[in-house]
């Protein structure tokens, strides 16, 4: 993974992941497709190191809501069927939960793509 550059200090991916998530949760309930992009963007000129290592920040950062809605929404769904059927209704609603909580990886990866074009065109302006 040579072009990625995951063990470089040139810039920090995580953070620019986190940043350009709270940027898309933000722009992105106003402006969707603008809000991934400027997201991933900045999370790509956080990044720098070139144009893979900030394609896969923008990425992460547009894919970061889908995995936290998932957690969530799997919990919920099995708390929820465990007080109102016991360990059944538990199994039931976690059952319930991954299958709502897989339609949103899926849906938010579309996201996650847009917010990686961003990333890509910030890691490069950042190189």
């Amino acid at each position: 993974m040579e072009g990625v550059n995951l063990g470089s200090d040139s810039g920090n991916l995580w953070l620019g992941a986190f940043i350009g998530f709270i940027i898309i949760v933000i722009l992105g309930s106003i402006v969707p497709i603008i809000g991934h992009l400027m997201g991933g963007l900045v999370a790509g000129l956080i990044a720098k190191g070139g144009m893979g290592r900030g394609a896969l920040a923008g990425f992460l950062a547009g894919i970061i809501g889908g995995i936290i809605i998932t957690i969530l929404v799997v919990i919920g769904f099995a708390a929820v069927g465990g007080i109102v059927g016991g360990g059944l209704g538990g199994l039931i609603g976690g059952i319930i939960g991954v299958v709502i909580g897989i339609i949103a990886i899926i849906l938010s990866i579309f996201g996650a793509i847009v917010a990686a074009i961003g990333g890509l065109i910030g890691g490069a302006i950042a190189k």
